[in-house]
């Protein structure tokens, strides 16, 4: 198993998780309200004839726990549909193995209530 995780915009977490479904058909996923920045370092924008500074931020911190042969196009679809044609912005993505994944429910390892 492999743990596929994503900083998006705020505004693309419903595209894609949508877009991981489609292509995949995965459909668990854990969303995380998050702030951040990246080489951008936050934003400014003037505001009443002030100008502010924004060091950090709204991002959403997307966690998918998948099978090792859909990881590739999990990354690949959270990719596509997270980017906006911005220069910068658009989040990261990375993976982790994990182990002794079980479902709480019935005790079984998620690979048997999967294949199920």
């Amino acid at each position: 198993m492999v743990k596929v995780e994503a900083v998006v915009l705020r505004e693309r977490v419903e595209t894609v998780m949508d877009a991981v479904e489609e292509h995949t058909g995965h459909i668990g996923v854990t969303v995380i309200e998050a702030v951040g920045h990246g080489r951008q370092r936050g934003i400014t924008h003037e505001y009443r004839g002030r100008v502010f500074e924004s060091r950090f931020l709204p991002k959403a911190h997307l966690m998918f726990v998948v099978d090792d042969g859909i990881a590739d196009q999990v990354i690949e679809a959270i990719a596509d549909a997270a980017r906006t044609g911005h220069s910068s912005g658009d989040g990261i993505c990375w993976t982790s193995s994990v182990a002794n994944v079980t479902h709480n429910r019935t005790g079984k390892r998620l690979e048997e209530v999967e294949s199920a």
